[in-house]
């Protein structure tokens, strides 16, 4: 069986435990502490960084595209029937997502507004793009799941819960990249391809008191250079 090293708020992990999810394969996935690197997988990753996915062949093979790659074409594609360009574009869409994990996830650990409006321009930029690019959907290729929702289900998820727990919704100005991020949601493949403790983690982490977010993005609040990120709490 396959087997994924994986730390628990990882969007890199997710993106790749979604791809298992939407093709229904089986997978083992095994839990580390990125500040505490056991041994064996520092042995197995050459960047020290999840995810990891260790084939049945007991190959070990890092970064998240290169790994999403060979899933492909070890098992039937989700959009069959792909030209070449057609499978280049989506390569493309994908890397405008996976691009842009981490600039989320430094947006979410702003200290304050100030700081979260100058990060979030950044990322504002992913969703302007899809959003002139979206169709009728609900998915990104149509009426058919596709590997560029995979990529962009990290991103998707993340805005939810941050919307659901701080009211503060980044997609706002998006009205079709709100509508795709439903349709992704109600996959459930979203919740699937997390832990089951997933969401307390997250909200420990980037709706805590020392995020804007986290103490429900009060747009009335004096800005603060008390808080800092703390290091860790995505990937690397």
């Amino acid at each position: 069986m396959i087997r994924i090293i994986s730390f628990k708020i990882c969007p890199f992990v997710q993106r790749v435990t979604a791809m298992l999810e939407a093709k229904q394969i089986r997978y083992q996935i095994d839990y580390i502490s990125l500040r505490d690197k056991p041994g064996w997988f520092l042995k197995l990753s050459p960047t020290g960084q999840v995810p990891v996915l260790v084939t049945e062949g007991g190959t070990a093979l890092f970064e998240s595209d290169a790994i999403v790659e060979y899933i492909d074409e070890v098992s039937a594609p989700l959009q069959p029937d792909l030209t070449p360009e057609q499978r280049a574009l989506n390569r493309a869409w994908s890397y405008q997502a996976s691009k842009h994990y981490l600039v989320q996830c430094s947006t979410m650990q702003s200290g304050d507004k100030t700081l979260y409006d100058e990060r979030a321009a950044k990322l504002a930029k992913s969703f302007e793009k899809a959003e002139a690019q979206l169709g009728e959907g609900p998915f990104f290729a149509g009426a058919t799941l596709g590997n560029v929702d995979m990529a962009w289900l990290p991103l998707l998820h993340r805005s939810a819960i941050v919307a659901d727990h701080s009211g503060h919704d980044m997609l706002d100005a998006y009205p079709r990249v709100k509508e795709w991020r439903k349709a992704l949601l109600a996959t459930g493949i979203p919740q699937k391809s997390i832990s089951e403790d997933f969401s307390e983690r997250f909200l420990d982490f980037y709706l805590s008191d020392r995020t804007w977010l986290g103490r429900g993005a009060n747009l009335d609040e004096t800005p603060s250079d008390t808080v800092t990120p703390v290091r860790g709490g995505c990937c690397g």
